[in-house]
């Protein structure tokens, strides 16, 4: 099923409980069609952003949007936004699908079909007659997918929806949110693994105490990072001096001692090319491009110490 065009815009949101101003300012904006990982620290202000999203938080200041209006503006909310922001919330005596089944009427689906489909697509079949009561964290996690999807809704918004998942588990989650985004829906993951966030997201949005870091595309924001390239020599002093000549920035790793160099913003290519011009042996030699982990701790750490994103 082909979805309409519903994103998510968040604009100068702020949002205190008291003393505490837990958003500040906030704005961002995710497309239909693609993952947006949604990163921060613990208590960056992630969570109070996606429950002012879907009402459950009323924002102090700013706007947040779904396909244009306010959640509790929304004509079909059930059928316009599903979300995952916690893996409890369900009646402990009820088996999962009669859990489902309510979901299903309350959302207007009467359609006998859908809660297997649910199921199915959840991976629960098999526990579906089991009660919640008994049910691990992963399975939680699978049933509260399951319920945010059941109205085949046009937004999906999972707070760190990979908890307590196993590797197939994960596996299964990064493919299942490719095949809803590919539908065309908007899909918005807050997550603190960022390994799976690195593979699934087609944007990043980073937050620290409650601000914007940075948004952009996860493309851009790899490409904007130099490559490292790893090196160890016999001669690091000698390969130093011949960096240098080349102005390429390198410096030593480890102890004074050790043979290992580190030289950034060049390919492991031009590093082999200067030490081979310079007679100097290379035991070892690798290149390190920046993963999603390294970027994300650069810019908060750049964040918190007042430097540009």
């Amino acid at each position: 099923m082909t979805h309409v065009s519903a994103a998510v815009e968040v604009e100068g949101l702020t949002k205190s409980f008291g003393d505490v101003l837990a958003v500040d300012g906030l704005s961002f904006r995710a497309e239909p069609g693609r993952v947006t990982g949604f990163l921060g620290p613990n208590g960056a202000g992630k969570t109070t952003t996606l429950r002012v999203l879907v009402g459950l938080v009323r924002p102090t200041a700013g706007a947040a949007r779904i396909g244009g209006r306010p959640f509790r503006e929304l004509v079909d909310p059930s059928g316009t936004v599903g979300a995952a922001l916690d893996s409890g919330g369900f009646h402990p005596g009820r088996t999962a699908r009669d859990h489902l089944r309510v979901v299903t009427l309350q959302s207007g689906r009467t359609d006998g079909d859908r809660v297997d489909a649910l199921l199915t697509q959840v991976g629960l079949t098999e526990a579906a007659d089991r009660r919640v009561g008994g049910f691990s964290l992963g399975m939680r996690q699978r049933l509260g997918l399951a319920t945010a999807l059941a109205a085949d809704p046009d937004v999906l918004l999972l707070d760190e929806p990979a908890n307590g998942l196993d590797p197939a588990g994960i596996a299964w989650l990064r493919g299942l949110l490719r095949f809803v985004a590919e539908a065309g829906r908007t899909v918005v993951v807050s997550s603190h693994v960022l390994a799976e966030v690195a593979q699934i997201a087609d944007d990043v949005v980073i937050i620290d105490r409650g601000r914007l870091v940075r948004a952009a595309p996860l493309r851009t924001l790899l490409a904007d990072q130099s490559t490292r390239v790893l090196v160890r020599t016999p001669q690091p002093e000698d390969l130093l001096v011949a960096l240098a000549a080349r102005n390429l920035a390198a410096e030593r790793s480890g102890s004074p001692s050790a043979d290992g160099l580190v030289v950034s913003g060049v390919s492991a290519a031009e590093v082999g090319d200067v030490a081979a011009r310079a007679g100097i042996a290379v035991h070892w030699l690798v290149e390190e491009q920046p993963d999603l982990e390294d970027v994300f701790l650069q810019l908060i750490e750049r964040a918190r110490s007042g430097g540009e994103p």
